[in-house]
């Protein structure tokens, strides 16, 4: 690999999001080996992007000059924060800047600038001045002293909030709490699994494929990582002076997709499900998807055929009624099951594409569903029902396993 040239943006990788293993050869920013890569996700942080940069090249110039680099990794900022960011590259040789125009989303962000950093330790820091620098230096103390994985925390000794609501407190600790429940292997390891600050040992994350969910990527780290030892250092979550907080309901249940995706992954199901070969847990959640679908196709064809209601033709309400419900499929797998996927490829014409994709794939398995009906009922039972539930589970893996394949392919996001 060159060395990284000024004004210079990073490439956007494609593909999983997966770390890779340094070559034998580290490369070097201006002739020095690069021990520690700290990214920052950024999104209209144009306020603050300058005096983090400045607050940062400081304190590691004082610590580890030249052996550290900065990848700000800003989701195309209508602020032009990754304009500021590239504009500050030639005073600070360590810094390095990516704009993603094709993705968004905080964790993703985190990895796809651990995809392209050099050093053995990678870490993450927001932004916005909410977690305080000078605590970096204590974790990367920890990281020397023989730890995996270093978590700066509010839940420790010297940590805390500044001035958080009651609700916002409340609603921190529940989501902490049901995490503990639905994943106590993962969150019992640490005292906060919610943070976003913390430094962790690339060869922990070396050959893993990260599947985060919303903006909790330390889930992730601790769930699919081969982290041993944790340290934790506490720290002052502080409020932003500059730029509105970007924490929405949506965050939280992003949190809890996220917690039910790693327990379906990482538990026995999941480990199951590795040995097979198949997703047993995205085949769950397309399942539930299609329980959805049935519950549309009849309220609509209730609505639509009844004699009571509008009185339609009974072929034409089934088709629309058909077709209703399989837009409500295909919303909902786009937005939970694929989830990964569609994140990646959100724009309208890949949207339209996979839809399209999607209708065609469902109307053969519709004429797979009436040919394995007949097959049962002429070659196995002769109960229609039971029939019919045979047909249905045939159709609903062909329809999946399709799909997967065709519709949301994992293997090809650009």
């Amino acid at each position: 690999m060159s060395i990284i040239q000024p004004n210079s943006l990073l490439l956007v990788p494609t593909g999983p999001l997966r770390i890779s293993e340094l070559p034998p050869k580290s490369p070097r920013i201006g002739g020095e080996a690069v021990l520690f890569s700290l990214v920052i996700p950024t999104y209209n942080e144009a306020a603050n992007i300058k005096k983090i940069i400045e607050v940062l090249s400081g304190l590691l110039d004082e610590s580890i000059p030249g052996h550290y680099e900065l990848i700000v990794v800003d989701d195309n900022s209508p602020d032009g924060t990754w304009d500021i960011a590239k504009s500050l590259m030639r005073e600070y040789p360590q810094l390095r800047v990516m704009r993603r125009q094709h993705e968004k989303g905080l964790s993703s962000a985190v990895v796809r600038g651990w995809q392209v950093s050099q050093g053995d330790i990678l870490g993450v820091i927001d932004g916005d001045l909410q977690h305080p620098p000078h605590v970096l230096l204590e974790l990367l103390s920890t990281i020397e002293r023989g730890a995996d994985l270093a978590v700066a925390s509010r839940h420790v000794e010297g940590g805390g909030v500044s001035t958080w609501s009651f609700i916002r407190r409340f609603l921190s600790r529940g989501a902490q709490v049901l995490g503990l429940i639905v994943l106590p292997g993962v969150l019992g390891r640490v005292s906060d699994p919610m943070s976003g600050y913390f430094l962790v040992r690339r060869n922990c994350l070396v050959g893993q494929t990260l599947n985060p969910v919303g903006y909790k990527i330390l889930l992730e780290v601790i769930g699919r990582g081969d982290v041993n030892q944790v340290g934790e250092v506490g720290y002052v979550f502080c409020e932003r002076k500059q730029g509105e907080s970007k924490v929405t309901w949506k965050h939280y249940f992003d949190y809890l997709h996220h917690l039910i995706r790693l327990r379906l992954s990482t538990g026995k199901l999941g480990r199951f499900s590795q040995r097979l070969g198949f997703p047993i847990g995205r085949f769950v959640r397309f399942g539930l998807v299609g329980l959805s679908g049935v519950f549309v196709d009849m309220t609509v064809l209730y609505l639509l055929g009844d004699s009571t209601t509008l009185a339609l033709p009974p072929t034409l309400s089934k088709i629309i009624a058909g077709e209703i419900a399989i837009f409500n499929n295909f919303l909902w797998n786009d937005i939970w099951t694929f989830s990964d996927v569609s994140s990646q490829q959100n724009q309208w014409h890949q949207r339209i594409l996979r839809f399209f994709k999607f209708n065609l794939i469902c109307l053969a398995g519709l004429t797979l569903n009436v040919f394995i009906l007949q097959l049962a009922l002429t070659f196995i039972i002769r109960n229609l029902y039971v029939a019919n539930l045979i047909a249905i589970a045939v159709a609903t893996i062909w329809n999946f396993w399709v799909n997967l394949k065709l519709s949301w392919r994992v293997t090809q996001v650009k």
